[in-house]
């Protein structure tokens, strides 16, 4: 077992994707085609502290062999974040990509030079987990359908290439015991169940990393010597408790804020139950009323006196005449 720097922090995968040739062999395996070429493209974001250590970018302008020998010049966007939630983050990235005027290349014709936009592929490293989709590496590939057959078309067409793209999502979480793959064996150098007592490092068996992805090993390994890599791993731990703290705290006062707009509620329920209440016992005064009013009108015209009908009714003279001249 040989001890690593935990490349889920940025500051560590950085250093890892620094090397050329690491960076290459990465990448190519991820992608499962040969990246011949790769060329880092900076990328400067201004964000609120703390946002930029949650996602990770990084850009890269990579020429790429498939399996015919078939060249293409491509923009490999690799995105690595630590939390949940940040989806429309990855949306305002992707976008800018589209955006970005130097996403082109020139290609010269017998007419004339034409520009030609390149193609984007991005890739996802997760530290958290997707809602359902359980498998560590998911691959979502662009396919052409005939509407009315079903039959799927193998031409490519530029309109459509330069207005989709492919991705590739690794659920870090999800790569515990995954061995099955050449990829899944080199990802184990992100499995976070092989962390130390010390979350900076994982520990893991060379001996299950096939031989040529061992200089990945050797760069996470060379990152522990390296003093800036280290004390900036500890910048991160105390932005991503930061974060934390932050988020528990929005947690904590949505809660009361629910837990008194219920009090609120219930309160209300009371108000308008007290409130039907009333209004039910005004009809029931109402409907009394006209009961009362009725008898008192019947017994005067039987020869009852107004005094004697106060007294049967419990009223006084005056409201009896009230009544009285209402009903004639």
């Amino acid at each position: 077992m040989v001890e690593i720097a935990n490349p889920i922090y940025d500051v560590v995968f950085k250093y890892l994707m620094r090397d050329e040739k690491v960076a290459k062999l990465l990448l190519s395996a991820i992608i499962g085609k040969e990246v011949v070429s790769l060329e880092f493209r900076p990328t400067e974001h201004h964000f609120p502290v703390g946002e930029l250590l949650t996602v990770l970018r990084m850009d890269f302008n990579a020429r790429i062999v498939d399996a015919d020998g078939n060249q293409e010049l491509v923009i490999l966007e690799l995105q690595k974040a630590k939390m949940a939630g940040d989806i429309m983050r990855f949306r305002r990235y992707l976008g800018e990509q589209y955006a970005n005027k130097e996403n082109v290349v020139r290609e010269e014709s017998a007419e004339y030079p034409r520009r030609k936009a390149l193609p984007i592929l991005s890739i996802y490293f997760l530290g958290h987990t997707l809602a359902h989709v359980k498998a560590p590496v998911v691959r979502v590939n662009r396919a052409y359908f005939d509407a009315a057959t079903g039959e799927q078309i193998h031409e490519k067409e530029e309109f459509i290439e330069s207005l989709t793209h492919d991705s590739i999502i690794i659920q870090i979480p999800y790569l515990e015991g995954r061995r099955r793959t050449e990829l899944e064996q080199l990802l184990a150098l992100f499995d976070q169940s092989s962390v130390t007592t010390n979350p900076h490092f994982l520990t893991v068996d060379e001996d299950e990393l096939p031989e040529r992805y061992r200089p990945l090993l050797r760069r996470l390994q060379k990152a522990i010597a390296d003093p800036v890599v280290r004390e900036t791993m500890d910048g991160e731990d105390d932005i991503i408790e930061e974060i934390k703290d932050y988020q528990r705290l929005i947690t904590s006062k949505e809660q009361i804020i629910e837990a008194r707009e219920k009090v609120i509620e219930a309160k209300d329920q009371v108000i308008e139950e007290k409130d039907k209440a009333i209004e039910e016992k005004v009809k029931t005064i109402e409907i009394t009323q006209k009961r009362i009013e009725r008898a008192v009108l019947k017994s005067f015209a039987g020869g009852t006196s107004i005094e004697d009908l106060a007294d049967m009714f419990e009223l006084s003279e005056t409201e009896v005449s009230a009544i009285l001249d209402k009903m004639r």
